[in-house]
């Protein structure tokens, strides 16, 4: 079947156009030939002709044509012949890295280990993308082959470090395209381009291969259209790395918790000259008519952390990867990044090891906000600066892109950026939500509601926002790694909302569905319980339908939930309305003798309103 390749804009796109029999040489030839038709820089460093690709279409189409069926093909290769560009600090064998600085570019003898994972995957990688040299910058300018502008504005920055990867993405030119984050380098850019822009945990996904920035704190970042890429991407590009000695992969929940708890900062700092005040309202109503529970929270001791990174000795790092260049060859540097990491020099051990405790005291203490919200929901970036004003206050400008950035990685924290819509002036508005780590699954999936919600066209094409990928017969595109969970039904005071519910929640369990039990179970009020319990029997005859709560509770945290169930209450197996059995609380019989029967209220909650 024919294919328009440039309708192909998602994965989902793609995947669906190799499922239907299309040809890997024909589609990528038609792409290459298309962007071949338009100047390289400055989004791209390099980017590969059809003779540099010849050996890959001729290794995809060889497995296409031997697999058993396209299904089979796209199982076992998810990303099959989907373009990708990767930022150009990011090694790839037999290419030249240039970190946007001729004087240090080498070429590359191996492939960094989250290329390697892609290719293994079938992607097909189509080139290089600029940056802020030595990814010191969250705006886009400072690279001597050129300043990225903004998809929607040629007079406005692209944002930073990662500029090249989100506007080229943006443009429609490739699915997806990787950045690197440290201050926000993978979550500006995608705000001031209209696209996604996914910042893992720390350590999930591998910085092996990749030209350290704070090497402590460095991401992998995925730019795509829609989350349901990126999410599918990070499926591919996650996992453990013995190169990495950073690696810290570990799988989190699958859903966030419901009613979900959002924090957003009590004083926002915006731009009302350019309508982000009216945008960030327009966020904060989707936010609460997806039924999130909105809290206003003092962001002062993030904002605290997020300034330890360059008025810190942080920039050390940054030195430690460019100390030879700059000591020999000054002039090799970009002004405004020599003079940023030439700062590392003013700091002593002792000022290295006093910030260390103090970071490790704000990562204490701020760890707190998560018993009292489950996200936090912040604006991508203040503003969006011209090229102008950037140039007019290189330091400053830059800095305050990086008020609800900065802080992120410091903390060990997950974050989402998404496109929230546009200023009066049709300058794109992102939002950011942060999640606490290893909650990367989870985030995505509430990302995708987000997205679905907005509707939203794709990055700066003509795309509506895509369907879900079931909607298109695709429901095999990888996703996240999540944690093994039991699922757990409850019947009385660990119902949202009521007095229990927090030993679930402080456990990282998320509700799946409420719901009923099968009608073979009776409800009796506990006498003498505090806070007052309910015990469920299940029952021969004279049964009843009871509403439960089923959560997800994490395997590794079963045990210490186990040992907080008093007499006369214990976990058995609970039938659910559905047929499903799942764990649940059950009440010892002697424990009923004499209780108050309170089945004909249907439920605890129901009792409890009543009496």
């Amino acid at each position: 079947m024919p294919h328009n390749e440039t309708a192909l804009l998602t994965l989902a796109d793609w995947r669906l156009a190799y499922r239907q029999g299309a040809s890997v040489r024909a589609l990528l030839t038609a792409r290459m030939q298309r962007l071949g038709a338009a100047p390289a820089l400055p989004n791209w460093l390099l980017r590969l002709d059809l003779l540099a690709l010849e050996p890959r279409l001729q290794a995809l189409e060889a497995l296409r044509l031997a697999a058993a069926s396209p299904d089979a093909l796209l199982e076992q290769y998810p990303l099959f012949g989907v373009p990708f560009a990767v930022k150009d600090n990011i090694d790839v064998a037999g290419l030249v890295t240039t970190a946007a600085c001729p004087a240090w570019a080498r070429e590359a003898t191996e492939s960094a280990t989250a290329v390697r994972r892609l290719l293994a995957a079938g992607a097909v990688l189509t080139g290089k993308t600029n940056l802020d040299q030595f990814a010191t910058g969250l705006v886009g300018t400072r690279s001597p082959y050129g300043t990225p502008s903004c998809t929607f504005s040629a007079d406005r920055i692209s944002g930073g470090s990662s500029a090249g990867s989100a506007v080229v993405v943006s443009r429609g030119e490739v699915a997806f395209a990787l950045g690197t984050d440290t201050a926000g380098s993978g979550r500006v850019p995608a705000g001031f381009n209209n696209v996604v822009g996914l910042k893992p945990t720390p350590g999930r996904i591998s910085t092996a291969g990749v030209l350290p920035a704070c090497r402590s704190l460095d991401c992998v970042s995925v730019f795509a259209l829609t989350v349901n890429d990126a999410a599918a991407v990070l499926a591919v590009l996650e996992g453990p790395d013995e190169a990495d000695i950073y690696s810290r992969f570990a799988p989190g929940p699958s859903r966030l918790p419901t009613p979900l708890r959002v924090g957003i900062p009590r004083a926002t700092v915006l731009d009302a000259g350019q309508g982000y005040d009216t945008a960030w309202a327009q966020a904060l109503a989707r936010l609460q008519a997806l039924g999130a529970q909105v809290t206003e929270l003092d962001f002062t001791p993030l904002l605290d952390v997020a300034r330890l990174l360059y008025d810190g000795p942080w920039v050390a790092e940054r030195y430690a990867t460019v100390q030879g260049l700059l000591e020999s060859q000054p002039q090799a540097l970009d002004t405004t990044v020599a003079a940023v990491i030439q700062r590392a020099t003013q700091y002593t051990a002792v000022d290295t090891f006093r910030a260390a405790y103090a970071l490790k005291a704000a990562q204490q203490q701020t760890a707190a906000v998560w018993h009292d919200v489950d996200l936090l929901m912040v604006p991508t970036a203040p503003r969006h600066p011209s090229f102008d004003e950037v140039a007019a206050d290189p330091i400053g400008a830059n800095a305050l892109l990086g008020t609800y950035t900065n802080f992120v990685n410091l903390l060990g924290w997950s974050a989402l950026a998404l496109p929230s819509g546009f200023t009066p002036a049709h300058l794109p508005f992102g939002v950011t939500f942060i999640a606490p780590a290893n909650a990367d699954a989870a985030l995505a999936h509430w990302g995708q509601g987000w997205q679905a919600a907005a509707a939203l066209r794709l990055g700066a094409t003509y795309g509506a926002s895509a369907p879900a990928d079931a909607q298109r017969g695709d429901t095999t595109a990888p996703t996240p790694a999540t944690q093994a969970t039991l699922a757990l039904a409850v019947v009385g005071a660990h119902l949202s909302g009521l007095p229990l519910n927090g030993q679930l929640r402080e456990r990282g369990a998320t509700l799946r569905q409420a719901t009923h039990t099968a009608p073979c179970y009776r409800l009796f009020a506990l006498p003498g319980t505090t806070p007052p319990k309910p015990g469920m029997q299940r029952v021969e005859q004279g049964g009843q339908a009871l509403a439960v709560e089923v959560w997800d509770m994490p395997m590794t945290q079963v045990g210490s939930f186990l040992a907080l169930i008093p007499q006369p209450l214990g976990l058995g197996t609970i039938e659910l309305a559905d047929g499903q059995r799942v764990h649940g609380f059950l009440c010892e019989s002697v424990a009923l003798v004499g209780a108050r029967d309170i089945t004909h209220f249907g439920g605890w909650r129901a009792f409890l309103a009543a009496t």
